[in-house]
């Protein structure tokens, strides 16, 4: 099982809402050609950025099952949103600092 963060993984978010200190997120990741839906919450300022990500159960069993440890995955995803490292939707852009 796959468990380090070289996890091969593609993040678009399909919308965001909030302010410029949390915003609600949803989007789906890409692993091997399978697309699978999540959410999240991204915020920042007192301690830094960061974003808790939620993925369905039934999509962590199928990751497993793909030799993904899922625990990882998410920090990937984590990170990818944090460092920005995700694909947005053409007139969606982040909230200004």
């Amino acid at each position: 099982m796959q468990r380090d963060n070289d996890v091969p993984v593609t993040v678009f978010i399909k919308s965001a809402s909030g302010s410029e200190v949390a915003s609600k997120l949803t989007g789906y990741f890409v692993i091997k050609g399978q697309e699978f839906r999540f959410t999240a919450i991204a915020f920042g300022r007192i301690g830094g950025h960061n974003a808790h990500v939620k993925i369905p159960k039934t999509t962590l069993a199928k990751v497993a099952k793909m030799g993904i440890d899922p625990e990882a995955l998410q920090l990937v995803i984590q990170q990818k949103i944090v460092q920005g490292d995700v694909t947005l939707p053409e007139g969606l852009k982040p909230p200004s600092e």
